[in-house]
Order: C-alpha cells, then sequence, then structure tokens
C-alpha cells in the first residue's frame, strides 16, 4: 500500500466532503484505540476544525489514558484541534434505574452495551448540529462489511466513514506513518461498551488478521468445505457473523405498497 498516497487521498477526501457539504470541521468520538487515533488524526490533517469527545461510561482507566494522551498530542501538533469530555455514566446509570428491572442482569448485558454506543452517537450528533460539523465515524472494513461488529445507530450512525475501505491492519500502517502513541498501536483492539477489559478477539473469537484472511476467502467464492482445523473454524466464525449482521450492511428496508393500492396523485387537486 502506498500509504502516504493513501492518508493524502482521505484528507482531500474529508476536506471536500465537508466544504461541498457546507460544514466548518468535524466531531469525534475518541476512545483510545486504533481506529480513532487515526481518524481523527486525518481529520485534523485537512485543518478544518475538529472536536475531540471524550465520552467515558464506566470506562477502564487505561481506555481513557491513551485517549487522553492521544487527544493532547494532537492539540499540541495541530492547532484546529480542540477537546470535550462528556461524562456519560451518570446518564446510563440513570436510564438503568428507568428501566423496568430484570430477573438476571446477563439477559441485558448486549442491550446494554449497545446502550451505550447509542448514548455516545447523540451526544455527538448534538455537538454537531450546535458547531455545525460532521460526524467522522471510524469503522474499518472488516468491522463495516465484513463481520459487522458495530452498534447500528450507536457507533455505526455516522455522516462519513473515511477509514471503512481500510483493513484492520492497514488502519495500523496508516497509524505509524501518521505517528500514533505506540501505547495505541499495541493496545489490542476493544469497542469498550462492557466495563472490563474483554477484547475484540474475546467476543469474536478470531483475530484482525484472521478475519482479514476469511473475507478475502470468501470473496474468492471458498466455502467452509475448502478449509480444516483453524482455518476452517476462522472462516466458519466469518461466515456466521456475516449472516446474522447482514441487516447493519444492507439498507433498510421498506415496504413498497402496490401501485393498485395506491389513490392516483392528481398534481392539480394534491388533497
Amino acid at each position: 500500500m502506498q500509504t502516504e498516497k493513501v492518508i493524502e487521498h482521505i484528507v482531500g477526501w474529508l476536506k471536500d466532503y465537508a466544504i461541498n457539504a457546507n460544514c466548518k470541521g468535524f466531531v469525534i468520538g475518541v476512545s483510545g484505540g486504533i481506529d480513532s487515533a487515526v481518524t481523527s488524526t486525518l481529520c485534523a490533517k485537512t485543518e478544518l476544525e475538529l472536536l475531540c469527545l471524550e465520552m467515558p461510561i464506566h470506562q477502564g482507566k487505561n481506555q481513557v489514558t491513551r485517549a487522553d494522551r492521544h487527544i493532547e498530542w494532537l492539540m499540541k501538533t495541530k492547532s484546529n484541534v480542540q477537546r470535550q469530555p462528556v461524562n456519560l455514566t451518570p446518564v446510563f446509570d440513570s436510564l438503568i434505574e428507568a428501566l423496568p428491572k430484570v430477573d438476571s442482569e446477563e439477559e441485558r448485558f448486549m442491550s446494554l452495551a449497545n446502550t451505550r454506543a447509542r448514548l455516545r452517537m447523540t451526544t455527538l450528533y448534538y455537538f454537531a448540529a450546535l458547531k455545525g460539523y460532521l460526524v467522522a465515524g471510524t469503522g474499518n472494513k472488516v468491522e463495516d462489511f465484513g463481520v459487522g461488529f458495530y452498534t447500528k445507530y450507536g457507533d455505526g450512525g455516522v455522516d462519513l466513514s473515511p477509514i471503512a475501505d481500510l483493513l484492520k491492519t492497514e488502519v495500523y500502517e496508516l497509524g505509524r506513518v501518521l505517528g500514533i502513541g505506540q501505547d495505541i498501536m499495541d493496545a489490542a483492539p476493544t469497542d469498550g461498551l462492557w466495563g472490563d477489559s474483554r477484547t475484540d478477539e474475546d467476543q469474536i473469537g478470531a483475530t484482525y488478521p484472521e478475519l482479514e484472511w476469511a473475507m478475502k476467502m470468501d470473496g474468492e467464492g471458498k466455502t467452509a468445505i475448502d478449509f480444516s482445523d483453524r482455518e476452517k473454524e476462522v472462516f466458519t466464525i466469518y461466515k456466521n457473523l456475516n449472516t446474522i449482521n447482514q441487516h447493519k450492511m444492507i439498507p433498510i428496508p421498506v415496504c413498497e405498497i402496490p401501485k393498485n393500492l395506491k389513490q392516483p396523485f392528481n398534481a392539480k387537486n394534491p388533497v
């Protein structure tokens, strides 16, 4: 990959899109992970305004620290960058109190994890509307179009996706060239939605390089019977997630009403 040229292309694309949309800049949630670090740095390089939000919800200290260091670094290197901490923990806790009780908390772990992502999306769009910014997404190609590893209308609710055509390993390559902090480069990928230390690999059952391989094999028309042992296991994991998460990757279904069931529209007398 011609990394420097890819960076230049994305930065130009971001700037052109924002200018054509008559927006002053971008807002992004910085989590302490590689995807948000790379995306925020690309946005900063446009020289348009960039607001970095920190939105902890019972967040692990190490994630908060990495995010804090990255934003500090961005602000030192780019004058167009600002930060805004928003503690969403009390908001999240208040929502839980308002919701009906359940017999077992484990029953709603996934629902509450996705709720965290949707609270953050709501916060991002609050500031986007307030300041005339675009919400920059941080999803990569494997997450967005391979296994659907994101929350619909959570971290999937964005205005534009600068790195969604890049594999995770390619995002790391951009991070290396952009000078992203080594603590972020070395950190195990995590979505930070569970209030514990579980990683993406813990949840998915495969590493990103393994998923990238499976995505490539699937694109070549391979099936599980073409593989054995760990390769078969990884390919099956990929295909299962790709199948059940198709609802995230395709347009929202629209119920089309047959023309014979609808009253013909009269332009002269529309009511």
